[in-house]
């Protein structure tokens, strides 16, 4: 069996590049290899800076030789009178076969003619070599560039090719304007510590090959290092670090042979906010922050960076970045001490200047737009005056810190400054804490904001950006939502269902549309529809996607087209989720199975009849004297005894009194339908169907409280 290696080498490669090339290439190159019927042990994709590479192994010396059955023409025009015609000779030609190996065969279209080749599997050689230009040139990302005179476009200029089968060089030619870039054995070290070419003997040397170039080639493997190495720098510092994701890959993709160094910096740095100093570090430095320990997240004067240099010149590498990084702190003091001049209050004026949208005015008009709506929603859980204050000035004060000098700087520091300033400011705890929290979550996984203040101002914050961007028209189509309205609205109901907040978004949008209506002279119950069916496919992707609800029983919650369940989903988000939870839970009990067919057979029958769904009550619906069998007067006192049951289950949302109560009836209904004592419920006597179609209604009508059952699939 054969091993194979590319590797395409580079200027210096984009982290972000680097780390989706590499994930492109683990998916499309073994899907590649299986379309041409070559089978392989291991492809390994491996990416420093400077190169992309690829190790496969196992590979067969040619492909397997193959069957194939092609069509020909229709045996009409392939044969008149038995004799083969120029159509067929000129397929037999083709094809080069004998008409005798043709074999007619019906088809949708009438008979064709079909014949069976047998191909041969061609050298594994020549398809790795038209398999890699399109390896190359298929890889996707962003701002790809051009180089030269020529028309390839990568993410940088492509320097040298490697491509070796076993210990032969493939001939490969990628062929750019003027210049050809032919494929040899001859790599590159690392630019500092190696910069001398080097031959690789055959594919299977290559990772020991670069490493003895001072080139880590395996991500995985560089990351290890860094993480081992950058743990025990922050512990010779005296303290730990936090290995943020997003860093810890950066950083493995921009270095060859990494080193940890330490770098300090003055204690009177500091005094200023610890996200500050880690926002400096992380996003902008890329360097790690050594805390005394990682629970109380106190930093320590001192920052680790991951080089890519000589680790001999560690202490120049250092002296350099402490350069850095004390400017930047310096910025970050002078802009922190500048803002803490004045109240947070004072930075409102301010917003005027900074555009939400351009139709939608200011952030400052937002913000008036927010404070409305948050006393919409405060009004509705009838709060008393104290926390309406209160979510009246969070409302208030929620973007100020916007015009502020360090958010201007360091925008990702949004809230997290405005919770200081109000804080400096003298503001209330809580009001302070919205001012970050309202923010909350940023996206999905995310921690939720955890009061009551920083909730309904979150809330206020994403209903008008839904409500203001809807009735401009912007709708999401598609994968694109510029203005992540789908995650907006997923945390309007994710917030309301982690705090249990008893709301109604329909009357809240029938409100806001209204205002927005008024002011841009809109039609507020299109809006209105619009906003509707929006929350409502993401109540139904949330139900889904993250409660991991069955399709069935969220269309069974939501209803298929039924107005009743659509309106009721949106008055009571509490509602929907418990509903669905509990259907859910009964199926993995087997509680639903017990119920399912006679609510389901009654459902189905019941809508033949024309009683309204809203019916409970059996008493003066009911003719008893029409009975004809005692299973409809055991059914019917069942009915009877069922309401209080529903009727709590309803106020309550305990939901097992009703699946208790179904689960008793059952056996009743089961002899009203069959046995002995069961019943027509079609009779010739049309007021005797109406009172038997009647009680069936009223069944249906009680599980209804939970869901529609004729939506729910049968053992799912």
């Amino acid at each position: 069996m054969a091993v194979f290696l590319l590797e395409v080498g580079t200027e210096e490669l984009p982290a972000s590049f680097l780390g989706d090339a590499i994930l492109q290439w683990r998916s499309r190159i073994p899907q590649s290899l299986e379309a041409y019927g070559l089978t392989s042990a291991t492809v390994e994709v491996y990416g420093t800076p400077r190169r992309l590479a690829v190790l496969i192994t196992g590979l067969p010396s040619q492909q397997p030789d193959r069957e194939e059955e092609i069509k020909g023409p229709p045996a009409q025009a392939a044969f008149k009178d038995g004799k083969p015609t120029p159509a067929a000779t000129g397929f037999a030609k083709k094809q080069g076969v004998d008409i005798a190996a043709f074999s007619i065969r019906p088809t949708d279209k009438g008979d064709f003619v079909f014949v069976k080749k047998s191909i041969a599997g061609r050298p594994v050689a020549e398809i790795l070599t038209e398999l890699v230009p399109q390896w190359i040139s298929g890889l996707e990302g962003k701002r790809l560039m051009r180089w030269g005179d020529g028309d390839m476009r990568f993410s940088r200029p492509i320097r040298w090719l490697v491509a070796l089968l076993d210990d032969v060089v493939l001939p490969i030619e990628l062929v750019n304007g003027h210049q050809t870039i032919t494929s040899d054995r001859i790599s590159r070290g690392h630019r500092v510590l190696h910069p001398q070419p080097v031959s690789i003997p055959q594919a299977t040397d290559y990772v020991n090959t670069l490493r003895h170039a001072a080139v880590i080639v395996d991500p995985t493997e560089r990351a290890k290092i860094i993480y081992s190495e950058v743990e025990a720098a922050a512990h010779k510092a005296g303290g730990s670090t936090v290995f943020y994701p997003d860093l810890l890959a950066e950083v493995t993709n921009l270095v060859e042979y990494p080193t940890a160094v330490v770098g300090k910096f003055e204690p009177e740095f500091l005094q200023l906010p610890t996200e500050v100093i880690t926002e400096v570090m992380v996003t902008h430095q890329r360097y790690f922050p050594v805390f005394t320990d990682t629970q109380s997240k106190e930093l320590l004067p001192n920052f680790i960076t991951v080089a890519n240099g000589d680790p001999h010149k560690s202490d120049m590498i250092a002296v350099g970045n402490e350069r850095v990084i004390r400017a930047r702190l310096a910025d970050g003091k002078f802009f922190y001490q500048a803002d803490l001049a004045k109240p947070l209050e004072s930075y409102l004026p301010q917003l005027e200047t900074v555009t939400f949208q351009e139709e939608l005015g200011s952030i400052r008009t937002k913000i008036d737009r927010i404070v409305t709506i948050a006393n919409y929603i405060s009004s509705q859980l009838q709060l008393e005056a104290q926390p309406t204050q209160k979510i009246q000035r969070a409302a208030l004060l929620c973007k100020a810190d916007l015009v502020s000098q360090m958010v201007y700087e360091f925008p990702e520091l949004q809230g997290i400054m405005g919770e200081k300033y109000a804080l400096a400011s003298g503001e209330d705890v809580e009001v302070a804490n919205a001012i970050v929290q309202h923010y909350l979550p940023t996206g999905a996984g995310d921690s939720l904001p955890t009061t009551l203040t920083s909730q309904i101002v979150g809330l206020a914050d994403r209903l008008d950006t839904l409500v203001s961007i809807f009735g401009l028209g912007l709708i999401p189509t598609g994968s694109s939502d510029p203005f992540a309205l789908r995650r907006a609205a997923n945390a309007v109901i994710n917030i309301t269902w982690f705090a249990n907040l008893p709301i109604n978004l329909a009357n809240l949008l029938t409100q806001i549309t209204a205002d927005f209506a008024a002011k841009y002279h809109k039609d507020p119950q299109t809006l209105t529809a619009a906003l509707a069916e929006f929350f409502l496919q993401r109540i139904r992707t949330l139900l889904q996607d993250e409660k991991q609800i069955d399709y069935d029983l969220v269309n069974a919650v939501l209803g298929e087209n039924d107005p009743e369940y659509t309106q009721r989903a949106l008055e009571d988000l509490l509602d929907v989720r418990d509903r669905a939870l509990y259907l859910q839970q009964i199926r993995n009990d087997g509680t639903l199975d017990k119920i399912y067919e006679t609510v389901n057979r009654s459902t189905r029958l019941a809508a033949q009849g024309d009683l309204d769904q809203q019916q409970l009550e059996p008493t003066n619906l009911i003719q008893t004297q029409l009975f004809q069998k005692s299973s409809e007067e055991s059914f019917h006192n069942a009915l009877v005894e069922l309401v209080p049951s529903t009727q709590k289950a309803k106020e309550t949302r305990n939901y097992q009194l009703l699946i208790t109560g179904l689960a008793k009836i059952a056996p009743t209904v089961a002899r009203f339908f069959d046995g002995e004592d069961s019943v027509l419920v079609m009779d010739p006597n049309p007021d005797i169907k109406r009172n038997r179609l009647y009680l069936l209604g009223l069944l249906r009508n009680h599980a209804r409280v939970l869901a529609d059952f004729g939506a729910i699939v049968k053992n799912l």
